[in-house]
């Protein structure tokens, strides 16, 4: 009876083994934007502790294919889809509390648009919309769009099977890319202003003015990005704000330290005159903003969030999976929503 359970116990940890092996080939294809081959995954697995031969990585790969983690694009390699994204986060959840702040600093790292050039690439939102509807949430974003609630109102699309950022569009679906606040913050950071995400939130407005966040969740607790959850949740109203001027709409809050500020109205300037704003408000030294105290010798700066044109689509009964910072793409690849 004990040999048993002991042979119970070794089974049970092979098996543990093998599910930590398919994790660590998620989080591989989910760092990269391009299709990955085994080779390739097999020396990045190496980063994470885990030595695996090609062989044993196409093993591993067949698994995951057999789940609907990942797709097989031939010789190209593989690709991560959306049940294998969501699979990631949910396997990763006790161990990544603060992961969407490291998703934001990784991605304002990787942005590399500049305003004047009108080059390189920039942070996007992935959202998947069922192409049977995807005219009529085109139509519910257009008085987000006119009433500039959004970041840009410069998109990308995708049909099924290709990839926005690191997000494979399933069948029945449209995928469409929105460029997501952190591209400020990589701006920002490119031009030697450290700026810290503090939090996102959800923000009252009244006369068209800003007035004060209602709810808010830290991004170095949180696993899950926060606009992505006040949608679902159903804790917006941005396409009444966009209407009548009050509502409630996602926004994030940003600080920096206080001599930074010129160099960073310079840089807001330019980044709209490139098509790109998001920026709600920016405070002065030591000054609270929305209600929200600065720290000394620091400017707050809040910034629209990018799904707020889709939040607008879900508020109109459009079924729609969001995935917030969902990875780059080039500038070149953007068009005016308006012409889709």
């Amino acid at each position: 009876m004990e040999l048993k359970g002991v042979q119970t116990q070794v089974v049970q940890g092979k098996q543990s083994s093998a599910e930590r092996k398919v994790i660590a080939i998620l989080k591989v294809l989910n760092e990269s934007s391009q299709p990955l081959g085994s080779i390739t995954i097999a020396r990045e697995l190496e980063r994470y502790g885990i030595h695996l031969s090609e062989r044993g990585v196409r093993y591993h790969l067949k698994i995951a294919d057999e789940r609907g983690y990942t797709q097989s694009l031939g010789r190209d390699g593989r690709m991560l889809t959306t049940q294998g994204l969501e699979e990631l986060r949910l396997a990763l959840a006790p161990e990544q509390v603060g992961f969407i702040l490291q998703k934001l600093e990784l991605l304002a790292f990787q942005t590399t648009f500049n305003p004047a050039k009108r080059t390189g690439q920039l942070p996007i939102n992935t959202s998947l919309i069922d192409k049977e509807r995807f005219r009529e949430a085109l139509a519910a974003m257009k008085d987000v769009i006119e009433a500039k609630l959004c970041v840009c109102e410069l998109v990308a699309t995708a049909s099924e099977g290709k990839k926005l950022g690191s997000v494979v569009v399933p069948s029945g679906t449209v995928g469409l890319a929105t460029v997501c606040s952190v591209a400020i913050n990589g701006v920002l950071l490119k031009a030697g202003i450290p700026v810290v995400s503090q939090f996102g939130g959800v923000l009252e407005v009244k006369n068209a003015q800003p007035e004060r966040f209602i709810a808010v969740i830290n991004y170095a607790g949180t696993s899950i990005d926060p606009s992505e959850q006040y949608i679902h949740a159903g804790m917006t109203s941005v396409g009444k704000t966009a209407s009548t001027g009050n509502g409630r709409i996602l926004a994030n809050f940003r600080e920096m330290p206080a001599p930074a500020r010129s160099l960073t109205v310079e840089k807001i300037t330019a980044l709209k005159e490139a098509g790109i704003g998001g920026i709600l408000a920016l405070g002065n030294t030591s000054e609270s903003i929305c209600q929200v105290p600065v720290g000394m010798n620091r400017v707050g700066m809040i910034l629209l969030g990018g799904l707020n044109p889709l939040a607008a689509a879900v508020e109109a009964g459009i079924e729609i999976e969001n995935i917030g910072e969902s990875g780059v793409v080039d500038f070149e690849q953007l068009v005016s929503i308006r012409d889709l």
